[in-house]
């Protein structure tokens, strides 16, 4: 019998193909499911993009097919990328935040945004700049609003004089 925890276990090994970071870490993996019909169990698993539209989803989507079809017990896999509830940087994992961290890309704090009563709507809250991920300095800037993929924008940290990419608020 497979279970959802099993199927899991293969997601953890999956590497967005963008970032240093697996797709579960990422937080992209929003629901899975397992209908058993005997011989071979069919799994279900929705995935929440970072941005509708990312060129990644393909291989994103290929990827999952072969490795959880790869499963002893698996015979049907299906892939839905879906978008409701929408993809934040507040899913990623504190493994996954580290793991970007050591590879120069940073990541807003986790609740970081505060929900405006009546208002439907949420605002972000700055209370220092960005730390750098090389050397921890706050002397940093925004270099450029736009990073090499959708969901990143550059750094420049006046410290230690090294770039970094920071992932923004969706």
């Amino acid at each position: 019998m497979i279970d959802t925890e099993a199927i899991m276990d293969v997601l953890r090994e999956i590497p967005d193909p963008e970032m240093p970071i697996s797709i579960v870490d990422l937080g992209l993996v929003e629901d899975i499911r397992v209908e058993s019909n005997g011989e071979a169990a069919s799994v279900f698993i929705d995935i929440l993009p970072t941005f509708v539209g990312c060129p990644a989803l393909p291989m994103i989507g290929n990827e999952i097919r072969t490795k959880v079809g790869a499963v002893e017990g698996v015979g049907e896999v299906s892939v839905q990328f879906i978008y409701d509830p929408p993809w934040s940087v507040d899913r990623i994992s504190d493994e996954g935040r580290e793991s970007l961290a050591a590879h120069g890309v940073t990541v807003p704090e986790h609740g970081s945004k505060l929900d405006v009563p009546g208002h439907g709507s949420t605002v972000e809250l700055r209370t220092s700049a960005i730390a750098c991920p090389f050397c921890g300095s706050n002397e940093t800037r925004l270099d450029s609003p736009f990073g090499p993929t959708r969901c990143r924008m550059i750094y420049y940290c006046e410290a230690c004089r090294n770039s970094f990419e920071h992932m923004k608020r969706v």
